[in-house]
């Protein structure tokens, strides 16, 4: 009952209630087909974290090329990112999921199959840029076809289905590596396993709707319409095309948002502040945890096989925490959201340096860290994230929304990329304990922003949203 009430007083006022229908199982379907991407994007970030320390013998990695072939995935989906929005908003959202699709399967086969480190890390940077291109598209697809009232809980499925992927990865990893970590290039067997969701994404795209907004965007509001009617009873359909080409009609240049457009004062506060968003989310320093989480436990009493498993509690937490993320996006304002999540992460981030330098190494400092980390990621992946990619998704007009989103996801990508370059590097230049105290001073500074700069989003359409907005920073 509470969850009904939720969804009715967020509706727009100007907009009717959305009832019951077809069209809700039709709106769940495209949501579970387009969160594949998510899926993949977690699966291909996360499944390096177990392969990492066979690759090593095999590759004979040092720790600079540990860092570069993690991170090269990340550098590629900073491009990934950038260019994803900009072909989203000339191609279609729909058009450019199934062609990352294929860039996902082609990705991982080159993975698999690398004969060495040189190629591993130019396959690598080939698979980012369809994880960086899927990080901005689908949630962007998702926003755009989801009433506004469900708008949170839908898109931040895709967040669910990232951490599924994770977990999904470290599963795998701990089940190949127990049962064939003896055998010779046993990695390969880790990674191939992606090509499976990318066939399934592929397929499945080819029967979804292309976004409402972007064709109405090209004008061509009787397809827009056909579309809001699959997903929309019939009178919420009209009131929302009404809507969007109020709008269309006063972003004439919807197809070319660019950096011209920055000159517009209130546009160029908004890109800043999506810019914000995005590296706030890495430098709480969550992505150590993911790529390096194996190794993070190694380091701190575990034995090899024991770490792969025990990380896959860092795996299940996500995934849960984000089920808790998706129910409090419809009960709390995204901000203090934001806001806690920030608290709880860097204060868990402390306590891991302090514990790291005064613990002794073995069996309690080990199971002390991992409790950590599983803390840490309750945070990360059921505040920090959920709403960073949502709010990626909702704060953009629609003039620059793949442009904005894009260029946030290189930023975004760019930091990732940084942190996961780095971390190995500076783990063996400031110990473990020292480079997560680095991590702690970034995450305040990380509070006072979001304090100070992010808009509440919560509970608006997309087009009133975008006309609050432009008055609210004209």
């Amino acid at each position: 009952m509470s969850h009904e009430h939720t969804e009715v007083a967020e509706t727009p006022p100007s907009i009717p209630i959305d009832t019951k229908g077809p069209h809700r199982r039709r709106l769940k379907l495209i949501t579970i087909i387009a969160t594949f991407g998510g899926l993949l994007f977690g699966y291909d970030t996360g499944v390096i974290n177990g392969a990492l320390p066979y690759m090593q013998a095999d590759l004979g990695l040092t720790p600079f090329t540990e860092g570069l072939v993690t991170s090269s995935l990340l550098l590629g989906a900073a491009l990934g990112a950038v260019v994803g929005g900009k072909l989203a908003d000339r191609r279609g959202r729909r058009r450019n999921i199934l062609a990352l699709a294929v860039l996902f399967f082609v990705g991982a086969l080159a993975c698999t199959f690398a004969p060495n480190t040189e190629v591993m890390v130019v396959a690598r940077f080939v698979l980012g840029l369809a994880v960086g291109g899927a990080s901005v598209t689908v949630p962007t697809y998702l926003s755009e076809i989801s009433p506004a009232e469900r708008r949170g809980r839908l898109v931040t499925q895709n967040e669910l289905m990232i951490v599924s992927g994770q977990l999904l990865a470290f599963t795998v990893n701990a089940g190949i590596g127990n049962l064939l970590g003896e055998s010779a290039h046993v990695w390969r067997w880790m990674l191939v396993v992606a090509s499976i969701p990318a066939v399934v994404l592929w397929f499945g795209m080819l029967a979804m709707p292309e976004s409402p907004r972007w064709i109405a965007a090209q004008g061509r509001f009787g397809d827009a319409l056909a579309v809001l009617r699959q997903v929309r009873s019939a009178d919420r359909a009209d009131a929302e095309l009404a809507e969007v080409k109020q709008l269309a009609a006063e972003d004439s240049a919807a197809r070319s948002g660019g950096w011209a457009d920055l000159a517009t004062p209130w546009l160029r506060r908004i890109f800043l502040v999506g810019i914000g968003i995005a590296i706030t989310q890495q430098i709480t320093g969550v992505n150590s945890i993911m790529y390096y989480g194996t190794q993070i436990l190694t380091d701190s009493g575990f034995d090899a096989n024991s770490a792969l498993i025990a990380n896959i509690a860092n795996g299940v937490i996500s995934v849960l925490a984000t089920f808790v993320g998706i129910y409090l996006l419809g009960k709390v304002n995204r901000r203090p959201m934001l806001l806690a999540g920030l608290f709880g992460t860097t204060t868990v981030l402390l306590l891991i340096g302090v514990f790291s330098l005064t613990v002794p190494e073995g069996a309690g400092r080990a199971f002390i860290v991992l409790s950590l980390t599983v803390t840490f990621l309750a945070f990360q992946q059921g505040a920090i994230s959920p709403v960073t990619w949502l709010m990626l998704s909702e704060i953009f007009p629609l003039k620059m929304r793949g442009f904005g989103f894009g260029i946030a996801g290189l930023v975004l990508w760019t930091t990732n990329f940084l942190v996961g370059l780095t971390f190995p590097v500076m783990v063996d230049a400031l110990s473990l304990s020292n480079t997560f105290f680095v991590f702690v001073v970034l995450g305040v500074l990380a509070v006072l922003f979001v304090a100070k700069c992010v808009p509440e989003t919560r509970g608006r359409s997309l087009e009133g949203l975008e006309t609050e907005l432009r008055s609210r920073y004209a």
